[in-house]
């Protein structure tokens, strides 16, 4: 049995996934619509503490490291009747400190842990085609790689605890600043006149091409700022990548000054909306919109 905690934007869909698949689900959440949804899908409602008690294999989704230790060691949480032998696997995006902090916990009472973060979104998470980073033991790996299988596309073991975690953070480094970087390009060029869609249309051959460029232009051309993966989770992850580096004595200049510009979606209340709304900053600087012309 399989307990799973954490039914936002991402964890609802991979449960579904897990039930479609015939696994037996124990589902918690504090969204107790999010709860529904997913035991009409065929979970079971459960607290943490039974998911500790039942389960063999628990997974987390959430939105923090914090909320991660409360989860798991807070007052009638998972580790307070976890089996000695179970495997906990947090899936949501935190510190590589935080991580570590929670394999150490769960090893001095017999349990294990992996780090496992995913890169996707909620396309991803619903066709069940994330990529899977993960830190931790390779024997706990095997037991959770059927799991993997049926939530994501790909699932590689990265190194030891913090590893899937760091591992994460780069990829938040990257997707990030090249959105930044492609919507200022694409500002640049309808301001001075291009057809924006035309443009794409020309480097998208060429050595410009990208995954976020194919995903996130024609969002932007229609204007459609609808999230798949939304400001509020990437400015988390962007923080904890400043944090990160600078605790590791890293200069990051890029990836600063990317924080400053999702600090300043932050105050223009666009957290809710798609990464991809990182262009309207570059917009407002420009007094320019990038869509797509009228025909």
């Amino acid at each position: 049995m399989l307990g799973f905690i954490g039914l936002g934007i991402m964890g609802r869909p991979m449960a579904k996934n897990l039930v479609k698949a015939g696994v037996k689900v124990l589902a918690a959440d504090l969204n107790k619509d999010a709860v529904a949804d997913v035991a009409a899908a065929g979970a079971e409602e459960a607290s943490y503490a039974e998911i500790g008690e039942k389960c063999d294999v628990i997974i987390t989704m959430v939105p923090n490291g914090a909320i991660v230790q409360s989860i798991l060691f807070g007052e009638g949480g998972v580790a307070s009747t976890v089996r000695k032998g179970a495997v906990v696997c947090d899936m949501s995006s935190v510190t590589p400190v935080e991580s570590k902090q929670c394999y150490e916990k769960l090893k001095e009472i017999g349990v294990g842990f992996l780090d496992a973060p995913v890169s996707g979104g909620e396309p991803g998470a619903v066709s069940g085609t994330l990529a899977i980073m993960c830190g931790g033991e390779k024997e706990h790996f095997e037991i959770m790689k059927p799991y993997f299988d049926i939530l994501g596309s790909s699932a590689l073991l990265v190194g030891p605890s913090g590893a899937g975690s760091t591992t994460k953070l780069a990829n938040q480094m990257i997707v990030n600043n090249t959105i930044a970087v492609v919507s200022e390009a694409f500002v640049f060029a309808a301001k001075a006149g291009a057809d924006p869609e035309k443009v794409y249309q020309a480097i998208r051959g060429g050595l410009a091409a990208s995954r976020v460029l194919d995903d996130k232009i024609p969002m932007i051309l229609e204007r459609n700022f609808v999230p798949g993966g939304p400001i509020r989770i990437n400015h988390k992850d962007i923080k904890n990548c400043v944090a990160s580096a600078h605790a590791l004595d890293v200069p990051i200049p890029y990836t600063a000054q990317l924080y400053e510009i999702l600090q300043s979606m932050k105050v223009h209340d666009m957290m809710n909306q798609d990464h991809c709304s990182i262009v309207k900053y570059f917009e407002t600087l420009a007094d320019c919109e990038v869509k797509k012309k009228e025909q």
